[in-house]
């Protein structure tokens, strides 16, 4: 089994061509300048790498891009999750036979109000298609965009019935209770909330890091406070996070990648995701600018 990831972790974004399909040369050279740059691993085909809005077929493209140009698939976690279990069950498969280190698994998200006994057979048909290779799976709780949860008894019950199968969990909740109560159903169970502000009170062990979407932007901060205790850093990562509040989180980081990296097609994004208006590019880049400048005085 792959080891259990730890520290900062970026929900990776996924770059477009000019068709808008998936563009796997700049996605892997992303990924490898992020892993060089003060990431420890990578969430590939999260939200923020809009998942959901490619076909599992554009899903398996990405991921065999991965696979393909080297990048350490260690390092690596993908999301898997889909509304249709079929689906699901491909992409973890996949996921599996390419060899990541963990597959971060959205609940089943278009019918609401379903019973823990339908999410359960739904892990446990993953666990199932996976079962020769012992996939480390990872729940993805996002609440507010699946109106599903996984909560801490369902939890308890997924980890009894697939001994060693269900390692962690991503927590976009943005409810620390609730992550910290996800984090104390076993020593073993590594949880990730959303966001680098945890990252000093993750290093203490109370978490196993953080998956950001922003960590696409500040990883060399992000790491230096997350092996280091450095407050310094953490101020100006977390200080960087939120020049995204209140803006759309997705499109927004995309153009702030395109301005670091000075490659505009960074910033495209698929429908139904649209670009952030010039205001907010101009306030998100210069407020950018603004930080690393004074960090680097």
């Amino acid at each position: 089994m792959s080891k259990t990831l730890s520290g900062v972790i970026a929900a990776i974004a996924t770059p477009m061509d000019a068709s808008g399909a998936p563009d796997l040369k700049r996605a892997t050279d992303l990924a490898k300048h992020l892993l060089s740059n003060g990431c420890d691993g990578l969430n590939v085909l999260g939200s923020t790498g809009e998942a959901t809005s490619f076909s599992v077929d554009e899903r398996k493209s990405v991921m065999d891009a991965y696979k393909k140009n080297g990048v350490d698939m260690n390092r690596l976690m993908v999301g898997t999750g889909a509304s249709s279990v079929t689906d699901a069950i491909a992409l973890t498969r996949h996921a599996a036979e390419l060899g990541f280190a963990g597959a971060l698994v959205l609940p089943p998200f278009y019918y609401k109000g379903v019973t823990d006994d339908g999410l359960a057979a739904y892990i446990g048909a993953l666990v199932k298609a996976t079962e020769a290779s012992k996939l480390p799976i990872y729940l993805y709780h996002y609440p507010q965009l699946t109106g599903i949860l996984w909560n801490v008894p369902l939890i308890e019950r997924l980890r009894q019935a697939h001994p060693g199968r269900i390692v962690g969990l991503k927590d976009s909740s943005g409810d620390m209770a609730y992550a910290r109560s996800a984090a104390a159903v076993a020593k073993d169970f590594a949880v990730f909330p959303s966001t680098e502000a945890c990252l000093l009170e993750a290093r203490k062990g109370d978490f196993a890091g953080c998956i950001s979407a922003t960590a696409n932007l500040n990883a060399d901060l992000c790491q230096r406070a997350w092996s280091a205790g450095d407050a310094t850093a953490h101020e100006a990562a977390v200080g960087i996070r939120k020049l995204f509040e209140g803006r759309p989180l997705v499109p927004g980081v995309k153009t702030l990648l395109a301005h670091i990296h000075k490659d505009a097609s960074l910033a495209k994004v698929r429908p139904p995701l649209a670009a952030v208006s010039s205001a907010d590019a101009e306030a998100i880049t210069g407020g950018y600018d603004a930080i690393r400048a004074k960090k680097a005085a």
